[in-house]
């Protein structure tokens, strides 16, 4: 039911949803609540004369803080007043149910309810439930936003670490193995932080936690896909309903016209009940995509609806009930919807997955596989590539899955999970099964890209392969971030931020393209924009280890030593902070903290950071030590190795013939 909404001028606090048999009871209950100062939207008294009805009842559902619903025998045989229990629910709006007879309720009145504040009463003794009903509803007022059960927010704490984590130069794979479908989404594959723990957790969005997008100019045509929300029986369909969110925003993304935020930046406003003006200005997106989906069996309802960010208004609202084998055609049909609402022609650019699911199971256990690399610990990462080989088992033509399994298994390798040669060789294998069965993915192109840059270093078969990336899919970030990184290797740091900063402008509240931009700006030398970066990074995710390490150096460079020893000590990595320990205290003079902080680095981390600790030993000025720790560095393959030409803590070294055959053995230019 395509609808244009009306505007609801004055916000409402609450929505009165009522069966039109029960509107004296309705009118009596916004009589009462108005007395005491409470806002009221009740149809049709603030219905605008002329405009979209329907629309205007969604928006005023929308806008209000809580619904009151008149439940009756009336009301429970409405499909209107169900539509808007449904609505108001998917908002995680509070409802307070006034129960004014003892009707049966229908199943679905029955689940949507089944959390909500309940009064009952008789219509002829209303006015004493009148005090209690205002009761409930202030309470519901001041309460925050309720959340469907087994929802993650940015709250959650991150799982511990289990190992020594991932290179900061290595591009990881982690979440990308879910979106290999259209090769890959923007927070689906990074250029690593250094640890095999949980990545950085965003800190919940406002106004003071991240750098403001506001300022820039909006376009007319951008979109931001926000999380579906899982109305499910049981609540278990997360990671359904995120899949479902991330295919839409992939499909969008191919539509040249449309310029689609980042599933990084979008998905950090999860549970979130956040002003849509704050969310269009945070990421510089014209409207908002939202939905909610209600999975039973092989049966799907699918609610979707396009929102103008700077007033509120629906562009384009629309439910589906499918099959689950049409849930691939029912993602093009919407993305299709939403690209002819904002006047985009699609033809040629018309985004199109396949029509059918072969097999539902083997979709479902791909979408689980994908859902379970957010969790970034070595057991998630195993329940995907688990999940994923199991859907290849249900369909080996399922060339997602193999594109997936590919990448998780390259992220097992990098953050040291699984032993890295036979996880790579395994890796490449299923990559190209994947293009075999599908050669238009990018994903699998950005995939062995990464093999041939952090372990082959093979340099003109990496660049080969990200241009294949990018030529199937143009604006494909993790093949744009493998290309930002193959530039700096190569000394090409203007490209490297170009690339980085057309990454920012399409996800302007990712940690990890925050971080790039001011590590590239920190090798550039370009001390004070370098640390804005940083703390941008910071304020977005706290515990982003690399951009506290990246800014302890850049203060330190700055000859900030006291702010960067305090910055140091709070570092949420000990790899990291040990490092920066021994580096700021030997800037410091204090020679035997700085050897234990060595000490404590060389001891817990010799096998899995053999190029940190060089670079200890190198801003110490201890070369004979620091050009052995790199030729071992060589020897274990250590991903930070790809900047060795760019590292300022070793930059000491590069006149020295040891550095230069360690060059040699990279397959790297001495000059």
């Amino acid at each position: 039911m395509a609808e244009d909404g009306g505007e609801v001028h004055t916000t409402p606090d609450v929505f009165v949803s009522y069966s039109s048999q029960d509107a004296a009871v309705a009118e009596a209950i916004v009589e009462a609540l108005e007395h005491n100062g409470l806002r009221c939207w009740i149809a049709p008294r603030n219905v605008t004369p002329g405009a979209s009805y329907a629309g205007q009842i969604i928006h005023a559902i929308d806008a209000a803080k809580a619904s009151v619903l008149i439940l009756s025998q009336n009301a429970a045989s409405s499909p209107h007043v169900l539509r808007e229990v449904e609505r108001a629910a998917s908002k995680r709006h509070s409802i307070i149910s006034l129960r004014i007879d003892q009707a049966p309720l229908p199943a679905d009145f029955e689940y949507f309810l089944n959390t909500s504040h309940w009064l009952d009463t008789s219509a002829a003794d209303i006015g004493r439930t009148l005090p209690k009903l205002l009761a409930a509803v202030q309470l519901a007022l001041r309460a925050p936003a309720a959340m469907p059960a087994g929802t993650a927010t940015a709250h959650d704490p991150a799982p511990p670490a289990s190992a020594r984590s991932t290179n900061r130069t290595a591009i990881v794979v982690a979440s990308a193995v879910g979106l290999a479908v259209v090769g890959f989404a923007a927070d689906r594959l990074w250029l690593s932080t250094r640890r095999a723990s949980a990545p950085p957790t965003p800190t919940p969005v406002g106004s003071a936690s991240i750098p403001a997008t506001a300022a820039l100019t909006i376009p007319e045509k951008s979109i931001a896909v926000l999380p579906f929300v899982d109305l499910s029986e049981k609540h278990d369909q997360e990671y359904f309903a995120d899949g479902m969110a991330e295919e839409i925003l992939d499909l969008l993304a191919k539509i040249p016209a449309i310029k689609v935020i980042g599933r990084t930046s979008s998905f950090q406003f999860k549970g979130k009940n956040e002003d849509l003006r704050t969310i269009g200005a945070r990421l510089g997106a014209a409207f908002i995509v939202e939905g909610s989906i209600r999975k039973s069996g092989d049966q799907i309802r699918v609610t979707a609806q396009l929102i103008g960010t700077d007033n509120g208004v629906h562009r384009w609202s629309e439910s589906y009930d499918r099959d689950m084998d049409d849930v691939l055609k029912l993602q093009d049909e919407i993305a299709t919807g939403i690209a002819r609402a904002l006047e985009v022609t699609v033809g040629a650019d018309r985004p199109s997955s396949k029509a059918t699911v072969q097999n539902v199971e083997a979709y479902n256990l791909y979408l689980r596989g994908r859902h379970a690399t957010d969790r970034y610990d070595p057991e998630g990462l195993g329940e995907a590539v688990d999940y994923f080989q199991q859907a290849l088992d249900l369909d080996p033509t399922l060339a997602v899955a193999a594109a997936s399994l590919g990448a998780a298994r390259v992220f097992q390798a990098i953050s040291g999970f699984v032993p890295v040669r036979e996880a790579y060789d395994r890796a490449r294998r299923e990559c190209a099964l994947a293009l075999k069965l599908d050669p238009q993915l990018a994903g699998p192109h950005a995939t062995l890209g990464t093999i041939l840059l952090i372990y082959d270093w093979d340099w003109t078969a990496a660049d080969s392969e990200i241009k294949k990336a990018l030529s199937l899919e143009a604006r494909n970030p993790i093949a744009l971030d493998a290309a930002a990184v193959l530039a700096s290797i190569r000394g090409q740091h203007d490209e490297a931020l170009r690339l980085v900063n057309s990454l920012l402008a399409a996800d302007p509240l990712n940690p990890r393209a925050h971080f790039w931009l001011g590590y590239w700006l920190y090798q550039s030398g370009r001390l004070t924009d370098s640390a804005r970066s940083f703390e941008d990074t910071l304020r977005i995710s706290p515990t982003y280890a690399d951009a506290q390490y990246y800014l302890t150096l850049t203060l330190l460079s700055q000859g900030e030593k006291e702010k960067a020893l305090h910055l140091i000590e709070r570092a949420s990595d000990e790899s990291e902070r040990l490092a920066g320990l021994s580096i700021v205290h030997s800037a410091m003079g204090h020679k035997a903290k700085s050897d234990a902080a060595l000490a404590a680095l060389t001891k817990g981390y010799a096998d899995q950071w053999a190029f940190g600790i060089a670079s200890v030993h190198a801003f110490r000025g201890e070369r004979d030590e620091a050009l052995a720790w790199l030729d071992r560095a060589v020897t274990q393959r250590d991903e930070d190795l790809i900047d060795i030409k760019a590292e300022p803590l070793i930059a000491g070294l590069h006149a020295d013939p040891r550095y230069k055959a360690i060059l040699r053995k990279m397959k790297l230019p001495e000059q």
